[in-house]
């Protein structure tokens, strides 16, 4: 099968043909894949940033963002069939655990693995192996490259989005920064869960008139006077700030846009966050990271996905044009998310 694998850091993933995956427990199952979306991990990966952190060995496959149709299941496998559409959890976890049990998979301590980033291939290939554990049964119509990247984006988006809405109630307001490919689904996800005035940030204008179309109520160019902007916007400061770039600066600029006793969720990374510890205390402002979203929070995005209420917006490309896609994601040439398809 083609595949797209990682052989050096620093450098340019290749298109390999190599054998297709194999069940290897009773709990695997084979998809193959109708969409893999392509992802700004994907650039920190190839660029080396989480060696030290996953030690995969290479060359290995990557992509995270999976969904296709079940080619083949192990023998335990309940919970879906050969042909079914599915969307797929970028980690499959144990479910023993005490984390698994609380709902936490992310912080999964049993024989959790993270196909595209750990010590596993991921799908950017025809087919991949992953566990039943992962898989989101969607419906049969469904077609896998319109949802592939909610299995991370959409999901590390929502479950920030999920986490906040107890603090975003009528007469709040939340600032989302970077209308990229998370922040679009965030919009979707504040406008669909909350009453909130949401207002959305970012230096692209394209960007922002895709804000307006999907949910914003405000949108603020980023040209130098955003936070002046967001705060005379917001009366002092946003409740809530969804900070999915936070790095080259805007990670302390998004802390400017917090008011007192607000939020900031950093969901971007790349950067390093400083602020005096007076902040914290005079103002009672708090910092909250967040990871990629739970099992339970892909299968909820997808009712919302299934009804209309968070759509993604793509751009399609053929496997054997996977460094285009990851070049023009670099050069942020990409509107939504990329995807692509074998």
């Amino acid at each position: 099968m083609k595949a797209v694998r990682v052989h050096a850091y620093q450098q340019d993933p290749t298109i390999d043909d190599i054998p297709e995956p194999e069940l290897r427990g009773p709990l695997d199952v084979i998809v193959k894949i109708g969409g893999a979306g392509v992802c700004r991990t994907d650039l920190h990966i190839v660029n080396g940033d989480w060696a030290d952190i996953q030690n995969p060995d290479l060359p290995y496959v990557i992509g995270h963002e999976n969904a296709g149709w079940v080619h083949a299941v192990g023998d335990a496998v309940t919970n879906v069939a050969v042909g079914d559409t599915v969307i797929l959890h970028p980690q499959p976890s144990c479910g023993l655990c005490l984390s698994c049990r609380s709902g936490r998979d992310m912080q999964c301590t049993g024989d959790a693995f993270f196909p595209g980033l750990s010590n596993n291939d991921g799908g950017m290939a025809e087919y991949l192996r992953t566990t039943a554990r992962a898989c989101v049964k969607l419906n049969p119509d469904t077609n896998p490259a319109d949802v592939a990247a909610l299995a991370d984006a959409g999901i590390t988006a929502y479950h920030a989005v999920r986490k906040s809405i107890p603090l975003l109630y009528p007469g709040t307001s939340a600032v989302v920064i970077g209308a990229g490919g998370l922040g679009h689904i965030a919009i979707q996800c504040l406008s669909a869960l909350t009453a909130t005035k949401i207002i959305v940030v970012d230096k692209n204008p394209a960007a922002l008139d895709l804000a307006k179309q999907i949910g914003a109520d405000e949108t603020v160019l980023a040209d130098g006077r955003q936070i002046q902007a967001v705060q005379d916007i917001t009366g002092g400061g946003a409740t809530v700030v969804f900070d999915f770039v936070a790095e080259q600066g805007v990670e302390l600029e998004a802390w400017q846009m917090v008011g007192p006793a607000g939020y900031l969720f950093t969901l971007g990374y790349g950067g390093e966050f400083r602020a005096p510890t007076l902040d914290f205390v005079a103002g009672e402002k708090n910092v909250i990271g967040n990871i990629v979203g739970t099992y339970n929070d892909l299968a909820e995005l997808m009712v919302l996905a299934q009804d209309g209420k968070v759509t993604l917006h793509t751009a399609q490309y053929p496997l054997d044009r996977a460094l285009d896609a990851l070049h023009d994601l670099d050069a942020g040439k990409v509107r939504g998310r990329a995807i692509l398809v074998p």
